[in-house]
């Protein structure tokens, strides 16, 4: 069954796992040709696995107080709906080291991983620019802003004329034996992290 052209299904609002919005205070990112991404055979919206391209690894950014957010917006096209995906977040630091790292996301093709709070979806973690990967956009820094103490903020999002064919894709990775879990996903990203 395509899920390309009919719908196939209902759906309706519940009293019981109200939706909550945000995501947590942390988003691993990593370069997208360092991750390779195994597909759900039946439905291409769900990321099955995450394997390293050699010895590559993702990248664990924390904040505080709802300090990250994402976006995804669809937008109708001559060849059908694509989606502009943006992740924004800020950067308490001022350092060499972190004016280096936003100089490679601005020019290199990154992946993010965001983890939702609404914790009862099959979406609860997402990954943003599976196909055409995000960029930098923005790296706004202003010295006085007291709210930053004078870090970045920052925004990730598609390359020009770039969008992604898909929604932001849920990640849903099973352990060695059993069935895939919110913890089992978790795990699984996790033990790809640069320690």
């Amino acid at each position: 069954m395509s899920i390309y052209n009919k719908i196939n299904a209902g759906f309706k609002l519940g009293t019981d796992e109200p939706v909550t919005s945000g995501i947590e205070d942390v988003i691993y990112i990593f370069n997208q040709d360092d991750i390779t991404l195994t597909y759900d055979v039946t439905n291409p919206l769900i990321i099955t696995g995450l394997a390293a391209v050699g010895s590559a690894k993702i990248y664990k950014f924390e904040g505080t107080n709802n300090s990250f957010n994402t976006m995804s917006k669809l937008t109708k096209t001559q060849v059908g709906p694509r989606y502009t995906e943006e992740i924004d977040f800020n950067i308490a630091g001022l350092s060499v080291d972190i004016k280096g790292q936003l100089m490679a996301m601005g020019y290199g093709r990154l992946r993010a991983i965001a983890v939702n709070n609404y914790k009862s979806s099959d979406s609860a973690i997402e990954l943003f620019g599976a196909v055409n990967g995000l960029i930098l956009t923005d790296a706004e820094r202003n010295a006085a802003d007291e709210t930053l103490d004078g870090g970045y903020k920052l925004k990730l999002t598609n390359p020009d004329k770039l969008k992604e064919p898909y929604p932001p894709r849920a990640i849903s990775i099973a352990p060695e034996s059993g069935s895939a879990t919110y913890t089992s996903t978790i795990a699984a990203i996790e033990a790809l992290l640069a320690i």
